[in-house]
C-alpha cells in the first residue's frame, strides 16, 4: 500500500519535475462492446507535423528489420491499413486479422545494446513487424518473449534525441498488451483488462494509478489537465462508463467522444511541461466491422477505410497511399478506399 501511494504521489507531480527529457503525449484505449464489440482508439499528440499519411500493405510483401546487415527478415502473412510517421515509419495500423498496433512515446524508453551480429530491428518497424505476422495478441507475445531481435532506435527526423517508443496490441477478441524495454530489458504486460496505455511513466505505474482512481471513483472527480497521468485516468473511467449500445455507429460516437475527451486542444502548448502536445489526429478502429477511421485536428471530416473491401492478396494486391497533405490538412469524406493510389513502399527510418 505504500508503495502505492508513493507511486500514485508521484504522478500527481508535474511531469515537467518527474523527468527531465522531452516527451510527446498520446493515449490509447480499448472499448469493449456489445456483441462482442471492440474497438480501439488512439490520439496522436506531437509539437509538430508528424508527416502521416494512410497506407495500403498486402501480404506476400518481404520485409527488412532495417538494423544493417543481420536484420531480420520476414514476408508479411497479413494484409494491413497503417499509419506512417515521417513516410519513415509504422505508427498507427489495423490488419486483416483484427490486430491493432499502437506506438506511443514513452521517455523511460531504455533498448538493449545491439552488437549488429544478430537480428536487429529498427523500432520504426516494430509496429509493422507485429501486424504483418500475427492475427492475435496471444500469437505475437508467444513470439515476442522469445525476443527474436534486438530493438534498434534511432534520432527523430530534425531532433537532436533519440526515438522512445512502447508498444500497444489489441485484437478483435479484446485482448491487450503493452511492449515496453525498461533499464534494456523487454518488459511484457498481457491482459484483456489492460485497456488504456497514455506516455510516461512506464505502465506497471499506470497500473497503480488506475488502481488509485478506482477507489475515488469517477463520477466523483477526475483530473482534468492535460498531462499524461490525469489523462489516463479519464480514458480508464469514461471508456466504461459510455453505453454498450446495441448500435455500432453509436458505439463509434462513443469511442470518439472519449478519444477527443483525452486529446490537448489544438495549439496548446506548456512550456515548463514539455510532454503536453497538441493533438495533431485521432484514429479509431472497428475490429468487428473491420473499419479503420480517421480523423484530423485541422479538417472538419472523419473518413474511413473499409479492409473488408480492400485487395490484400499476394497476387493482385497493391501498395496502396492515401496521401493527407501537410499536417494532415487534406480534405476526405466518408470511406475513402477509393481515393488510395498505386505508391510504392516506403523505407523504414534505420542503418
Amino acid at each position: 500500500m505504500r508503495s502505492l501511494m508513493m507511486a500514485c504521489v508521484a504522478m500527481s507531480m508535474p511531469f515537467g519535475l518527474q523527468y527531465s527529457g522531452v516527451a510527446d503525449a498520446c493515449t490509447r484505449f480499448v472499448y469493449h462492446g456489445a456483441h462482442d464489440e471492440v474497438i480501439t482508439a488512439r490520439s496522436m499528440d506531437w509539437k509538430t507535423d508528424v508527416g502521416t499519411n494512410l497506407w495500403v500493405f498486402p501480404r506476400g510483401m518481404k520485409r527488412s528489420g532495417a538494423a544493417g546487415p543481420h536484420s531480420v527478415e520476414w514476408v508479411s502473412k497479413y494484409g494491413s491499413v497503417i499509419a506512417s510517421g515521417y513516410d519513415i515509419s509504422t505508427t498507427d495500423g489495423m490488419n486483416e486479422a483484427g490486430l491493432v498496433a499502437n506506438v506511443l512515446w514513452l521517455a523511460e524508453s531504455s533498448y538493449p545494446h545491439y552488437d549488429g551480429k544478430t537480428p536487429g530491428l529498427s523500432l520504426a518497424a516494430w509496429a509493422q513487424y507485429v501486424l504483418d505476422n500475427f492475427a492475435t495478441v496471444s500469437e505475437a507475445v508467444k513470439v515476442l518473449e522469445k525476443e527474436p531481435f534486438t530493438i534498434v532506435t534511432a534520432q527523430v527526423p530534425g531532433e537532436n534525441r533519440l526515438a522512445a517508443l512502447h508498444l500497444s496490441l489489441s485484437d478483435a477478441s479484446g485482448d491487450s498488451a503493452i511492449i515496453e524495454y525498461i533499464d534494456g530489458k523487454q518488459v511484457i504486460h498481457h491482459s484483456p483488462s489492460y485497456q488504456v496505455m497514455t506516455n510516461s511513466p512506464s505502465f506497471d505505474k499506470q497500473l497503480a494509478l488506475y488502481e488509485y482512481w478506482s477507489q475515488i471513483g469517477g463520477t466523483v472527480m477526475l483530473p482534468g489537465t492535460n498531462r499524461a497521468a490525469d489523462r489516463f485516468a479519464r480514458a480508464a473511467f469514461y471508456v466504461n462508463a459510455i453505453p454498450k449500445s446495441e448500435s455500432a455507429v453509436e458505439a463509434i460516437a462513443s469511442v470518439f467522444s472519449v478519444i477527443r475527451n483525452v486529446s490537448v486542444p489544438y495549439g496548446i502548448s506548456t512550456p515548463n511541461e514539455p510532454n503536453i502536445s497538441s493533438t495533431r489526429w485521432r484514429t479509431v478502429a472497428d475490429q468487428k466491422r473491420m473499419l479503420y477511421f480517421f480523423e484530423s485536428a485541422l479538417t472538419p471530416n472523419v473518413f474511413w477505410v473499409d479492409l473488408k473491401k480492400l485487395d490484400f492478396s499476394e497476387q493482385t494486391g497493391r501498395v496502396k497511399k492515401l496521401e493527407l497533405g501537410p499536417d494532415q490538412t487534406h480534405i476526405y469524406a466518408g470511406m475513402a478506399n477509393a481515393q488510395f493510389k498505386d505508391t510504392a513502399p516506403f523505407a523504414f527510418l534505420g542503418q
